[in-house]
């Protein structure tokens, strides 16, 4: 009765009851991911995309289902993605010219523009960065600059595990709709 109340105050946006199936759920579904995976770093990847694109088509939720059947089954979709992308990035189809004309090519190191492009990139994503709040600040620094744990995290700032899987979760969807309403 409890998770049926949290779903529904969830399709009203209330943050309470997305951490609240966030840490109800986070560990059945890792689990699950982690079994597939065999990664605990993809796991914890597929596991934070789920809760993101759940949250996103809560409204979506057919209340007939369980909710954690409804979370796994996203979680599968979201695994099949990324071998999808995993599967395609490896096998390009390329042509015997194209083979050629790659085999030829001298120096691979970045131009003098490519290097001017690559910062133009980063000084913008940091402009956006700093767009968001400073506890999203933080938590996206330490995790994409100084390539910390979530646990690395969650002891730094002192909070708990499931609040830094939040406010991440969090921080990068605040940012991809700053970056989209730049462009």
């Amino acid at each position: 009765m409890e998770i049926n109340k949290q779903i529904e105050k969830a399709k009203q946006g209330d943050q309470v009851a997305f951490t609240f199936l966030l840490n109800y759920y986070w560990n059945e579904v890792y689990g699950f991911m982690l079994k597939r995976t065999e990664n605990e770093t993809n796991a914890e990847d597929i596991t934070i995309e789920t809760f993101s694109k759940a949250f996103d088509k809560i409204a979506s939720y057919n209340a007939e289902f369980q909710f954690n059947t409804w979370l796994i089954a996203i979680a599968k979709n979201v695994h099949i993605d990324v071998l999808r992308k995993k599967k395609s990035s490896l096998f390009v189809e390329i042509t015997e010219e194209e083979d050629h004309q790659a085999y030829n090519i001298a120096d691979t190191t970045p131009s003098a523009e490519d290097e001017l492009i690559t910062e133009q990139n980063l000084s913008q994503l940091l402009q956006f960065i700093k767009e968001l709040k400073p506890h999203y600040q933080e938590v996206i620094q330490l995790r994409y600059f100084q390539e910390m744990s979530y646990q690395e995290i969650a002891n730094k700032i002192e909070e708990p595990l499931s609040n830094v899987k939040v406010k991440l979760l969090r921080a990068k969807k605040l940012l991809a709709e700053i970056i989209q309403s730049r462009r």
